[in-house]
């Protein structure tokens, strides 16, 4: 038996940090170790918040490199009550060996209304986790954000190691987005080749190839989310991540929006996929949005611990935010296997 602790990732304001410690044991217990683990307890060390559980042995290299991806918590140590007379706690670091393909690529992006970059971190690895492609790494997956906005998706999924792709209708959204881009490759002296291409009637979409050693492909798009099958023609996401819209004043036109997207995003995903949304819950409650979501498409949504709490409160606007995971109904799976 081995005990090891997680610091919470540190943060600038205490709304975050808090957003930090509510997460941050769910997105452990959906982890590859998190079958291993015994319970996850709170504990405080030199004034930090750290979590602590235990673990039947030292991981092996490959979930060390995991636990580095998870996005709530930061450094992690192996605990020691004492050591030969001395007594602890005692902290012998582990190097997790992650290193972002883009460094800063999502947190350098600033824009009015951006979703924290730690929180669409953890809706991608939430998305991996609960997909059938869990065991896959990050440069072999695709992830598809279907209302894009400023692009805190498609960023953070680059920087994970993934090829992203993006829809959304504010052309202003979409045109800073793959400016910033290229201002980064181009302050990071790495190339960045970007090609346009017009779609007639529903919009356009520019393709942009990134990097050299490790090329990934990013796309976006510039229409509506109910044309996604065409806008990403050829891009195939492995996995779904959207944090719907916040500024929505009636809940019907947050139903009609999902009664109509929904079965798109449905079409594209692929067998063993996985699609998580976060939304306002205060407005649409959790058992009317699965509700919403198994009607409306041939989905079927996780609802056993830890899904069903993962509600938070993110700000005085936002006044809780919920994530939906869903997967692909088992018979639509088959369905797709077999043709």
């Amino acid at each position: 038996m081995v005990t090891l602790v997680a610091q919470i990732a540190p943060q600038r304001s205490t709304q975050y940090a808090a957003l930090a410690s509510a997460l941050a044991p769910h997105e452990l217990r959906l982890s590859p170790i998190g079958h291993q683990m015994g319970p996850i307890q709170p504990i405080t060390l030199g004034g930090r918040d750290f979590l602590r559980f235990d673990l039947p042995t030292e991981p092996t290299d490959e979930e060390v490199e995991e636990l580095g991806r998870l996005a709530m918590t930061g450094a992690f140590f192996i605990y020691y009550e004492r050591l030969g007379r001395v007594t602890g706690p005692l902290l012998r670091p582990i190097e997790t060996g992650f290193e972002p393909i883009f460094p800063e690529l999502a947190t350098t992006r600033r824009y009015r209304g951006k979703t924290n970059e730690l929180f669409t971190h953890f809706m991608c690895n939430v998305a991996r986790f609960s997909s059938g492609l869990h065991d896959r790494p990050w440069n072999t997956l695709r992830v598809f954000d279907p209302l894009a906005g400023g692009g805190t998706t498609l960023l953070t999924a680059l920087m994970l190691g993934a090829e992203a792709a993006g829809v959304e209708a504010n052309a202003h959204d979409v045109e800073s987005t793959v400016a910033f881009i290229r201002q980064y490759m181009r302050e990071q002296n790495l190339p960045c080749e970007v090609r346009e291409e017009r779609f007639k009637g529903i919009g356009r979409r520019w393709v942009l190839t990134l990097g050299q050693a490790q090329r990934r492909q990013c796309i976006l798009a510039q229409g509506n989310t109910q044309d996604s099958a065409r806008l990403i023609g050829g891009f195939h996401p492995h996995l779904i991540v959207a944090d719907l819209p916040y500024g929505i004043q009636h809940k019907g036109e947050l139903v009609e929006l999902l009664s109509t997207a929904l079965p798109v995003w449905a079409s594209i995903l692929p067998p063993g996929g996985a699609m998580v949304l976060a939304w306002e819950s205060r407005r649409l409650g959790r058992a009317e949005m699965i509700e919403l979501v198994q009607n409306s498409a041939p989905l079927t949504v996780l609802n056993d611990p830890p899904y069903d709490a993962l509600a938070h409160r993110v700000d005085r606007v936002i006044k809780e935010r919920d994530l939906i995971v869903a997967r692909l109904s088992q018979m639509v799976e088959r369905e797709r296997q077999a043709g």
